[in-house]
């Protein structure tokens, strides 16, 4: 059986420099993605709240939350894991350079609770013990799905990278915005390596002939019209 996805919620950006917009103006929220691949159910970055998140699947797939195998998340941002909590009977996934980055930054902000407010810290907390739970991922979740690293926006960004007979399919989460920043040639402002992130963009526009990125649906890349 070849290697099934299925965009689960279109993502969107608080605010989008190329619509002209400088500050945010609405909820972000990332581009979620079920990948079946054999016997395993892949969820990639379930952006929507817990509440929501569960009727959605369910909506776009006729699944349950405990059908899901796998989480895997592209950054541990919480934008990207916001519904996480919907599955808890899923092993939940990251780049193993991603899990090392990001700890070390909560780590960082724990460790300075004299300059925190007691809610600053107690979502500090909360976030250690959400990541805490992550595990690096695995090379390969099957035989068609095997993990893309593409850092720059964060250091150990890392997307999924699809390969059935007929086509190649990049999920590319923060690599890839929108289908008009890939269009454009352009990357989050605000990744952490901006040199990096376009070296991602290029291997993605490079290889795929569809992505998902990370806050829009689904596109063909360029030069795969």
């Amino acid at each position: 059986m070849t290697v099934e996805y299925c965009v689960i919620s279109i993502g969107a950006l608080s605010h989008n420099r190329l619509w002209s917009e400088s500050a945010p103006v609405r909820t972000s929220h990332s581009t979620t993605t079920l990948v079946s691949d054999g016997g395993r159910r892949i969820l990639v970055d379930p952006s929507l709240p817990a509440v929501a998140m569960a009727p959605r699947f369910n909506e776009r797939t006729g699944l349950r939350p405990e059908d899901v195998t796998d989480v895997f998340c592209t950054t541990l941002r919480p934008v990207h894991r916001r519904g996480i909590s919907a599955f808890p009977r899923a092993k939940w996934w990251c780049s193993e350079a991603e899990l090392e980055w990001f700890g070390d930054r909560l780590r960082g902000l724990a460790d300075s609770a004299d300059r925190l407010q007691s809610e600053e810290l107690a979502a500090v907390q909360d976030d250690l013990r959400v990541v805490g739970r992550f595990r690096p991922a695995p090379d390969r979740f099957g035989k068609q799905t095997d993990l893309f690293p593409l850092a720059g926006p964060s250091p150990g960004g890392t997307g999924l990278l699809l390969t059935p007979s007929t086509q190649t399919i990049v999920i590319a989460g923060d690599a890839a915005l929108t289908a008009r920043h890939v269009l454009e040639g352009q990357v989050w402002e605000h990744s952490e390596d901006a040199e990096a992130a376009i070296e991602s963009l290029r291997s993605i526009v490079e290889i795929a002939d569809a992505i998902v990125p990370g806050h829009d649906n689904v596109m063909f890349a360029p030069g795969h019209w």
